[in-house]
């Protein structure tokens, strides 16, 4: 993945390394594998309540995780081209730690609200597991340097496209979190 100079001094255009690509699909499928053990066993009657007037409710939230990844994704797909690599790797690391947080509360970019667009669990699930399918399927045929593509996210600024992937792969933790929250509220 590095820049590396040729022998005329100017830099040639890097590649993603085997292994920045295996620890990216790895985390995409973590993040899938816990949304869906979450969900494991929910009802579509327990899916539609929320457990208070200012929470989402479970669908909700798939929807939401969803609406997330097909809005990421298509910010890699409209990406720029940057001469240099945009590479941070604390940012990076603070993106893959903080992103599944769930004690900092973030609000939600209008882009990624709920709205009803999905009429069931199951429908909800298969369309963001159809998007990370999409998703997996880019990174596994991906050779570029992902640090060489930027683009703006609404919430963290200019980015980077490695970031936005890193970011996808902790956003459905993150839900799978809250949606366990929601399961023992509304047990009670």
């Amino acid at each position: 993945m590095r820049t590396q100079q040729t022998k005329g001094g100017e830099s040639e255009i890097s590649l993603m390394t085997e292994n920045e690509r295996q620890e990216i699909l790895a985390s995409l499928e973590t993040g899938s594998a816990k949304l869906v053990e979450v969900l494991r066993g929910v009802t579509e009657a327990l899916a539609v309540r929320a457990p208070a007037p200012e929470r989402w409710s479970i669908l909700q939230c798939v929807e939401h995780v969803t609406l997330a990844e097909e809005y990421l994704f298509s910010l890699i797909e409209t990406s720029k081209f940057a001469e240099e690599p945009l590479n941070d790797e604390q940012r990076e690391m603070r993106i893959a730690t903080l992103g599944a947080d769930r004690s900092i509360k973030r609000e939600c970019p209008s882009y990624a609200l709920p709205k009803g667009r999905y009429s069931s669990l199951h429908e909800a699930l298969n369309g963001f597991l159809a998007s990370r399918d999409r998703t997996i399927q880019f990174i596994a045929a991906n050779q570029e340097d992902l640090r060489r593509r930027i683009a703006v996210h609404p919430i963290l600024g200019t980015v980077n496209c490695h970031e936005i992937l890193l970011l996808m792969a902790v956003h459905p933790l993150r839900h799978a979190k809250q949606i366990e929250e929601n399961k023992e509220a509304l047990a009670s």
